[in-house]
């Protein structure tokens, strides 16, 4: 029998996939978790659900010295941690957008402005302002080999650096012509969360999201990479 459990971490800001031993306590794991979301030992309440779309847990981690095998803790379960008080933590704070000031400007103070973006794409005839010669016949979307919740690696310029994830994405877009690939990083190296101008293609964590052409997508089985947790607990 494994000692290792595979689970997924979900919090406000975060998700991802994570692999534990059996035999960490609650408070060890909490440690660990902090790392992972940003949320103080103090400030946890961890709780085990059957899936992400299960919203009644199945037990509460409530014992701190207890392992996790004590509560039954299962592959492919979900650990789902809330912050008992976000305010005194940066993660909670980060997410109270309340007390900003919000700048406004409605549609039609925009428009007549010229040192805006609108304006500039005006005057150059720039996207849709450009003048249309004749109208061109729509393309056939091409066939791209990659599905949908297949495990990932995309090209990387930087040396034993792999950007993995899964896909949650494959299709045209409004946003640029072609087929294009929308992958949920494992980790928050991304540059959105599924949406783009605007318009939501897929729903993942912020920071976790990209779209990129499929020539630069590699399928297959690349486990998720784990963050060595020994060097930085003394």
């Amino acid at each position: 029998m494994s000692s290792t459990v595979t689970v997924f971490v979900l919090s406000s800001q975060t998700r991802s996939e994570r692999r534990f031993d059996l035999h960490t306590t609650v408070d060890q794991l909490k440690n660990k978790l902090e790392l992972i979301t940003g949320i103080p030992v103090q400030n946890q309440s961890i709780a085990v659900h059957s899936s992400e779309t299960d919203a009644t847990p199945l037990r509460a981690l409530d014992d701190d010295s207890k392992p996790l095998g004590y509560y039954g803790v299962s592959d492919w379960q979900v650990l789902r941690l809330t912050d008992l008080d976000p305010t005194t933590s940066v993660v909670g704070q980060l997410g109270d957008i309340s007390q900003v000031e919000k700048f406004e400007l409605s549609k039609e103070e925009y428009a007549q402005r010229q040192d805006t973006v609108l304006a500039y794409k005006q005057r150059n005839k720039i996207g849709r302002f450009a003048e249309k010669d004749a109208e061109q016949p729509e393309l056939p979307t091409p066939q791209v080999d990659i599905s949908v919740g297949a495990r990932c690696e995309v090209e990387s310029t930087e040396e034993d650096f792999h950007k993995r994830g899964t896909v949650r994405f494959v299709g045209p877009t409004k946003f640029a012509k072609g087929v294009w690939v929308g992958i949920e990083f494992d980790e928050p190296i991304g540059k959105n969360d599924g949406s783009v101008q605007g318009e939501q293609y897929f729903t993942c964590p912020p920071s976790h999201g990209v779209f990129v052409k499929p020539d630069r997508v590699k399928v297959g089985d690349f486990p998720v990479e784990e963050i060595d947790f020994d060097d930085e607990e003394m």
